[in-house]
């Protein structure tokens, strides 16, 4: 069974760090593809050992990726 999750990356002084909101799990890397690739590997472990309660208890549903304007200044 395959299941889609979001990545944020996002660039962390030389590196980048990966994001998984539906189930708050990071990783990161020197370049964007291998901080994905660190997120993927990190999501794969979770769900090889994480009891289904544990799985249950940390995921959310729905996660909404916007963008928002706010005045500054």
């Amino acid at each position: 069974m395959t299941r889609q999750l979001t990545a944020i990356i996002e660039r962390e002084g030389d590196g980048y760090v990966a994001l998984c909101p539906e189930l708050d799990i990071a990783s990161q890397g020197d370049t964007v593809s291998q901080a994905r690739s660190n997120l993927q590997e990190a999501l794969k472990l979770f769900f090889e050992t994480a009891s289904a309660d544990e799985v249950q208890r940390r995921l959310h549903d729905e996660v909404y990726v916007t963008q928002v304007e706010v005045k500054v200044g």
